[in-house]
């Protein structure tokens, strides 16, 4: 998915989400399980922004296929620093490797 620092936008161009957008929207898919009666609307309304069901359902097609192309190989893993003072840190500020990055990417429903 193509991205700025403050928008990113659908790669067929339908619609621009700003990072709270982003943020909402993977809050509701932990909330709103595949079972969840009315999921899409639930995000829909939960995302905000003006979004339509059918923007929401697209952006999630995205990200599967997003997860697909990184899990087969198809996007190179960034090569991080591995020592603990210059390893960059993620949204939640534990220190990344390729290793323990890799590892711990999963695909929605791949779960063991």
């Amino acid at each position: 998915m193509a991205s700025s620092s403050l928008r990113s936008s659908s790669r067929d161009g339908s619609s621009s989400w700003t990072p709270q957008e982003n943020k909402r929207f993977e809050r509701a898919l932990a909330q709103y399980d595949k079972d969840t009666p009315d999921r899409w609307q639930n995000i829909t309304r939960a995302v905000g922004g003006g979004k339509s069901a059918e923007e929401v359902k697209r952006h999630y097609e995205l990200l599967l296929e997003d997860l697909r192309l990184i899990e087969s190989g198809g996007v190179p893993i960034p090569r991080y620093m591995t020592t603990a003072s210059t390893a960059p840190e993620n949204a939640i500020g534990l220190k990344l490797d390729r290793e323990s990055f890799a590892t711990h990417m999963v695909l929605p429903g791949s779960e063991t």
